[in-house]
């Protein structure tokens, strides 16, 4: 096997092993926009894996300066001992992704060391577009689009995928530490970080889950514009994708204030029927069809 393909077969066993629901997504790719895609989930796989899997902050951030140094010199033509490097590298100039979404994405990683709560929404907005938002504009440019408008439904995209991790996560994060629902929503609602580290789940809270439906979904309506600024590869993993994320919120919705006492995990049925439904009828029908 030549080093290009060793190189992104490497790329595929990480998401191979990940279980991720992005698989079925990424498998509708033609060969060449499939091995790009994954080289960018493997990359973003091993950065939230340092934070994620470190003994302590400090160990976690000299691994990521390492890594972050790896990753700029692979970016500069330097030859990597990283197999994922090495595919990524190849991928950003294969399809002339803009590097700075790449170091967005690091710098998103970061911030869960630098920070574990957020004031206002658009602080939290702000580390959804680096940590979300710019893989999906480097994504966009390994598929293909039409309009510089696909960079604002990108962001959007990215924000209302981000925000259902975060909504469906809540009980998990909270154990490492970190709220991400903004310190003013959660006064605005009548709640408090401290109520919710205690477990004092009152009324406030089902208000506060209320107001992050609201915004997250708007986030969505916003981005179904995207499909139709994709080209047809593109739109087809997309819509996949948007379906997948969909079926998540709608359990996010379901729940209610129940998101903060235990992670929402809708059926595997249930998430491949949103991505089949979507992949043939495209984000605005379906949003028609559940509303």
């Amino acid at each position: 096997m030549s080093s290009f393909a060793a190189d992104h077969a490497a790329c595929a066993e990480v998401l191979r092993r990940s279980s991720s629901s992005f698989a079925l997504p990424i498998s509708l790719l033609p060969e060449a926009k499939r091995r790009g895609t994954t080289a960018l989930y493997a990359f973003c796989r091993q950065a939230d894996d340092i934070v994620d899997d470190a003994a302590d902050p400090d160990s976690a951030r000299r691994a990521l300066d390492a890594f972050q140094a790896d990753v700029e010199a692979a970016l500069a033509g330097e030859e990597s001992r990283e197999p994922v490097l090495r595919a990524l590298s190849d991928t950003v100039r294969r399809f002339a992704v803009p590097v700075n979404h790449v170091r967005d994405i690091l710098e998103g990683v970061r911030m869960d060391l630098d920070r574990a709560t957020y004031d206002t929404f658009p602080e939290l907005e702000e580390y959804c577009r680096r940590v979300a938002s710019a893989v999906g504009l480097a994504a966009i440019h390994i598929w293909g689009f039409r309009s510089a408008a696909a960079v604002d439904a990108g962001h959007q995209c990215g924000l209302a995928f981000q925000l259902t991790n975060i909504l469906r996560d809540i009980p998990e994060d909270l154990g490492r530490g970190r709220i991400y629902l903004p310190t003013a929503d959660m006064q605005a609602c009548g709640c408090t970080a401290d109520d919710l580290r205690a477990g004092r789940i009152g009324p406030p809270f089902a208000r506060l889950a209320a107001l992050h439906v609201e915004r997250t979904a708007a986030c969505y309506e916003r981005a179904a514009a995207l499909d139709g600024l994709l080209s047809t590869d593109g739109r087809m993993v997309f819509r996949a994708m948007f379906g997948v994320y969909r079926s998540l919120f709608g359990a996010v919705r379901r729940a209610g204030a129940a998101i903060f006492t235990q992670r929402v995990r809708p059926s595997r049925g249930r998430v491949m029927t949103s991505a089949l439904a979507t992949l043939s009828l495209g984000p605005r029908f379906v949003r028609r069809r559940s509303s």
